[in-house]
């Protein structure tokens, strides 16, 4: 698959002023550490790019969900510093991301510097799109070059609004990297191709499951939105998590994959407690014989010998949800397996953003995934086919 969209590549950055919208909504700790910078350094490719052809670079970024006021505890201010110290160059930071402190900066920025903005996000105008702060936010640069992937399904004033007010507009690299590869596993995948779902619930990923369902050759469904399978197959669940009036839609795609001769595959045991609470006994049963009153937290050792076995022919696999509590070391198991069965198989491996990138980092496989996409939501929203407003507001190719 190849972006249609023009890229940062199509356009002359020499001596111009290039607005770069990243996603660098990276996790930070209670004392405001960064505890994973792979978003930001997933974008250093463009933001190196833009510097080396002698461009000022203008970054900005939203981080977590402030309300549209500001947050301490949601600057960007250390994200600055992790930046300065992957670029090793200096990289200044501006105390908003409009205003007069931030014209004057941008008024005294050369060629090769670069400056990151604060949280978009501390301006309830960014979410809202609106026309105004998108056009103020235009008028500091002269080149648009849109980087956040993970924020591409969001119409939002730095993603879609800001376009219309930019003479030259393009896709970075890691878009471009995105959308090919996650497009190209479900358009163009090469055989057998497994599909490994899972998470907290069906209704979030109803649109993949069945995007999905009529491409794969396999489907492994795993996480909490394995219970309301289960159920659908009539078995007790105890009171492990379930969506109701998801059961026959989880029923029928049960059998649509079936009928089309998709093999399907469900855990067969898995990991119970007695309560919520982390110090509940847990015990591993099958899933028959999930007692009343316990809660299913992950699959059990031989859903795993299972699903291993399920993919160890694969040749594309794409996984998009954890196999249970992982946050969780008691039931961190079944998804820390799982990452080392994809990691092993001989496979194209694309991992979709967000929990299961988190797992394959703590599973210490990242390295042998082909692809790990820094979007949860966007991801997703792809995987479905869906229009993506962040992209389509782009160019397309010359």
């Amino acid at each position: 698959m190849n972006l249609t969209k023009q890229t940062i590549d199509h356009i002359d950055l020499r001596n111009k002023r290039v607005i770069i919208r990243v996603d660098f909504n990276v996790p930070l700790d209670d004392a405001g550490q960064i505890t994973d910078d792979s978003r930001i350094r997933a974008a250093l490719p463009t933001i190196n790019h833009a510097v080396d052809e002698g461009a000022s670079v203008i970054l900005c970024s939203h981080l977590g969900r402030p309300d549209g006021k500001p947050d301490p505890k949601l600057s960007l201010a250390p994200v600055a510093k992790r930046l300065q110290r992957l670029l090793d160059k200096p990289v200044v930071f501006a105390h908003d991301c409009l205003g007069d402190e931030v014209k004057t900066l941008v008024g005294q920025m050369k060629s090769g510097d670069v400056l990151l903005l604060e949280n978009l996000r501390f301006h309830a105008e960014e979410e809202q799109n609106d026309e105004t702060f998108a056009s103020q936010l235009a008028s500091l640069g002269d080149v648009y070059v849109n980087e956040a992937f993970g924020t591409a399904h969001r119409s939002h004033a730095s993603t879609v609004g800001i376009t219309k007010f930019m003479k030259m507009s393009a896709a970075g690299y890691l878009m471009k990297r995105e959308v090919e590869a996650l497009e190209g596993v479900v358009e163009n995948p090469v055989r057998p191709f497994v599909a490994i779902l899972g998470g907290a619930k069906v209704s979030g990923k109803i649109g993949v499951i069945e995007n999905l369902g009529k491409r794969v050759d396999k489907v492994i469904i795993g996480g909490g939105m394995a219970f309301t399978f289960i159920k659908a197959m009539g078995h007790g669940i105890g009171r492990s998590l379930v969506e109701e009036d998801m059961l026959e839609f989880a029923k029928g795609i049960q059998e649509h994959a079936l009928s089309r001769g998709v093999k399907f595959y469900l855990p067969v045991d898995c990991v119970v407690a007695a309560s919520l609470e982390p110090s509940a006994e847990t015990k591993i049963v099958t899933i028959q014989e999930i007692p009343e009153g316990w809660y299913g937290m992950d699959i059990g050792p031989a859903s795993v010998k299972l699903f291993s076995e399920a993919v160890e022919n694969a040749k594309t696999i794409l996984w998009n949800g954890p196999m249970g509590v992982f946050e969780r070391d008691a039931f961190s198991r079944g998804t820390l397996s799982m990452a080392h069965a994809v990691a092993n198989a001989y496979a194209k491996t694309v991992v979709g953003g967000g929990d299961t990138a988190l797992a394959v980092h703590r599973a210490g496989e990242s390295d042998s995934m082909a692809f790990i996409s820094t979007g949860g939501g966007a991801a997703l929203q792809l995987l479905e086919g869906k229009h993506m407003p962040g992209l389509a507001a782009l160019p397309n190719r010359p």
